[in-house]
């Protein structure tokens, strides 16, 4: 069965957006840049909230932006094709390889898990990610902590949720001094027993 990977950039002080709506913070560098793109290859579909899904909408287009670098091409060129699914209120359209939710988050993962696939399936937004987590839908939680205390905004946790233990499966310091966790949920063998 596919996993739920939710994986996100956050402050060290837990934070996945400022106080002011900012993230200019998590900009990564070249070698930050490759992992994600590392990253990004073992995903079949992503899940994202609106929030998030504006925000990556700017690589819809990057492509034809002559500034850009190698790495960033890289990345637009396995972003863009890759199926997402966006989870919206308000939106009635979306573009590229994106599709609106069609049901709830627990019926969206329930169906994705059931289609063949070996790629993980990743989950993008602290709203979204909340609930997921609130329904025991996780896999795995990888954070890229950069080095910045922002003091407040949107956190990666959600608040209030139950106790979860974890498994650390993967630490890897940057030479930016960003720190990537990568852990896995611990979950009882229901068949021991």
């Amino acid at each position: 069965m596919r996993s739920v990977v939710y994986s996100m950039n956050a402050s060290l002080d837990g934070y996945i957006v400022g106080p002011d709506g900012g993230f200019e913070w998590t900009v990564p560098d070249e070698e930050v840049f490759r992992f994600f793109i590392d990253e990004i290859r073992e995903v079949d579909v992503h899940l994202l909230g609106r929030r998030l899904y504006e925000t990556m909408l700017y690589w819809e287009t990057a492509g034809q932006d002559s500034s850009l670098d190698a790495t960033e091409l890289e990345w637009a060129a396995l972003w863009n094709p890759l199926p997402k699914v966006v989870f919206s209120t308000t939106l009635s359209e979306v573009r590229g390889n994106a599709r609106l939710a069609s049901g709830g988050l627990v019926e969206e993962i329930g169906r994705l898990r059931a289609e063949p696939g070996e790629g993980d399936i990743a989950i993008g937004g602290a709203a979204l990610a909340a609930e997921a987590a609130a329904s025991d839908l996780i896999d795995e939680y990888r954070v890229t902590v950069h080095p910045v205390l922002v003091g407040g905004g949107i956190p990666f946790f959600p608040r209030g949720e139950r106790r979860v233990d974890l498994e650390l499966v993967e630490t890897r310091t940057f030479h930016s001094r960003v720190v990537h966790l990568r852990y896995r949920v611990a979950r009882q063998d229901m068949s021991a027993g």
